[in-house]
């Protein structure tokens, strides 16, 4: 049987590339998840102008067309979890019921900035001016750039694409290239649900070649990335070299304290929920246990 190709979504077209990267069932590699396109430099360039151009008119677009788009997207991610989780656990190797509940919780974020979308507020301020007022509006920041890390697949790309789609940016996305599975997933979801062509673009790749441009470009006004210390401080150099904005969640030092009239039984409950959980490979790890 032949293994089924997922293309790049750039400009609202699904777009093969010249190579493909073979992705494994981690705990059965002779399980193909799928064939993934590989997006080379020329693509990376196309998909952020798609979303430049495509940025005028979806941060004109009507508060509640948007938010009726996230609301359809949050819809059908919750009523597909089980599948998705699966498909999660099969790429990303996390147990299915942890899957299933990462899946759900990313249906509830889009849900949530569904409702976000049509609560914006801005801000009315006197001035020491007499007869002046001052208003705050906010505006969308632009063309945002969003890698995301292996360890989440779809919760962090929901939690970083969500907020950006609903306050009227447009996305360039490059997800780890170990767990592009789920990502081509909720691309599929919210294209589906009625985004126009170039808000969101899935870029998948290598890292020197995809998040390299994406970070390095002036046509990306903002970069937000999940992922180690060393190549968040790296991107964060680059943007702000460039004046771009730069949002980063790196790895972090964890520290569970027991103290001396703790419940022991509680205590390795949660030390052991802290440090093992997802097999430890989250940024709220415990990483270091006190006890006094």
């Amino acid at each position: 049987m032949r293994t089924q190709l997922f293309k790049n979504h750039i400009g609202g077209q699904w777009v093969s590339a010249d190579s493909v990267s073979i992705n494994r069932n981690p705990s059965n590699i002779n399980d193909i998840v799928g064939e993934f396109s590989q997006a080379d430099l020329a693509q990376t360039q196309t998909a952020i102008q798609a979303a430049r151009d495509a940025f005028p008119v979806w941060a004109m677009f009507p508060m509640q067309e948007r938010s009726n788009i996230l609301a359809r997207a949050s819809a059908e991610i919750l009523a597909r979890k089980d599948e998705l989780g699966q498909l999660l656990a099969r790429e990303e190797g996390k147990t299915l019921p942890e899957a299933i509940g990462e899946v759900a919780r990313a249906g509830q974020i889009f849900g949530f900035f569904a409702g976000e979308v049509l609560r914006m507020a801005g801000e009315k301020l006197p001035s020491v001016r007499p007869g002046v007022d001052i208003e705050i509006t906010r505006e969308p920041l632009g063309v945002i750039g969003i890698i995301t890390p292996w360890n989440f697949p779809i919760a962090i790309p929901a939690w970083k694409i969500a907020p950006a789609l609903a306050y009227g940016n447009t996305v360039v996305f490059k997800p780890a290239e170990l767990v592009p599975a789920s990502a081509w997933a909720l691309v599929d979801i919210l294209v589906r649900a009625g985004l126009p062509a170039g808000v969101l673009n899935l870029v998948m790749g290598r890292g020197s070649v995809v998040g390299e441009e994406i970070v390095s470009s002036r046509e990306v006004d903002g970069v937000s990335f999940t992922g180690s210390v060393a190549t968040g401080q790296a991107i964060a150099a680059k943007v702000v070299a460039r004046m771009g904005k730069v949002q980063l969640e790196m790895g972090g030092k964890n520290p569970l304290v027991v103290t001396d009239d703790a419940d022991l039984d509680a205590a390795v409950e949660c030390a052991v929920q802290g440090s093992y959980f997802s097999t430890g490979q989250r940024c709220t790890a415990s990483s270091r246990l006190i006890v006094t």
